[in-house]
């Protein structure tokens, strides 16, 4: 039996999970049995696109509701009275400066499942991630990136 890796969430990750779930198992599901039943009432099931279609939708509905039922069996919520801001960590956000574009950039560094790039939220496991936890302000970190090395300074940590 494989070993299972916990999940890093914060508790805001763990609840849009748990309401993710909850609109998979019940509006989602309903729409999906809906859209069976219509084309089950246009016949011949041999032709029939939207039953294959609506069939082919609930397989995936189901799996993602098994995936994500799986994320919370293991999830790990960050406690954050637990979090500090003496080094960098999971549940942070931490403000560098780019030495190399000499521009400032803000990550929050979170579980590898709440990403969103969009909102610079990061994963501890991307190679910024790996730099940064447990570094402390001032420090200057390496990220191995395609372009190269590139060079980061801790200019603050903050929860």
């Amino acid at each position: 039996m494989e070993e299972k890796k916990e999940i890093l969430l914060t508790q805001e990750g763990y609840d849009n999970l748990e309401k993710e779930i909850e609109f998979l198992k019940t509006e989602k599901r309903t729409e999906i049995a809906e859209r069976i039943k219509v084309a089950l009432g246009f016949g011949d099931l041999s032709e029939n696109s939207e039953y294959d279609e609506a069939k082919s939708a609930q397989a995936a509905n189901e799996n993602k509701i098994a995936e994500l039922e799986n994320k919370i069996r293991y999830a790990k919520i960050i406690d954050e009275s637990e979090i500090d801001t003496k080094t960098v960590q999971i549940g942070n956000i931490v403000t560098l400066h780019d030495v190399e574009f000499d521009e400032e950039i803000e990550y929050t560094i979170v579980g590898s499942t709440e990403v969103d790039l969009a909102l610079n939220r990061i994963s501890n496991e991307s190679p910024m991630g790996v730099a940064l936890l447990g570094a402390k302000k001032g420090e200057v970190v390496e990220v191995e990136a395609p372009a190269g090395i590139m060079k980061y300074k801790i200019l603050a940590i903050k929860k």
